[in-house]
């Protein structure tokens, strides 16, 4: 890289690759990083996620993160958005229960149903 022509190129490269790998994803996972989310470890809820995934070398789901849904009382709170557009919402979700979201839902798309909070 020499110039800021070459880095504006690998800034759009990495968003088309981005925009294409949400495109593919057959599962979303959503986690609700307001400051309410965070005071009540929502970092380590999705350090858990990113490394489940990255265990079971899952490469159908991207991770993202979101501001503050307005259920402070819930948190840390988890969206998985799945293939035909329901959001399941999972509430008060540990590291623990993180990594089973993603073996349970994800790996063998079974609801955890003790924990949905809510779904769309």
């Amino acid at each position: 890289m020499k110039t800021l022509a070459d880095l504006r190129e690998i800034k759009e490269k990495a968003k088309r690759e981005m925009a294409a790998r949400e495109q593919s994803a057959k599962y979303r996972i959503i986690v609700a990083m307001g400051t309410c989310g965070i005071a009540a470890g929502a970092r380590n809820v999705m350090s858990a996620i990113i490394d489940e995934i990255s265990k079971r070398n899952i490469t159908d789901t991207v991770v993202t993160q979101t501001g503050c849904l307005g259920y402070c009382d819930q948190e840390p709170l988890v969206q998985v958005v799945q293939p035909d557009k329901t959001t399941i919402t999972y509430g008060k979700i540990t590291p623990e229960e993180a990594r089973s979201i993603v073996a349970e839902h994800i790996a063998q798309d079974k609801v955890l149903s003790d924990r949905v909070f809510m779904q769309s």
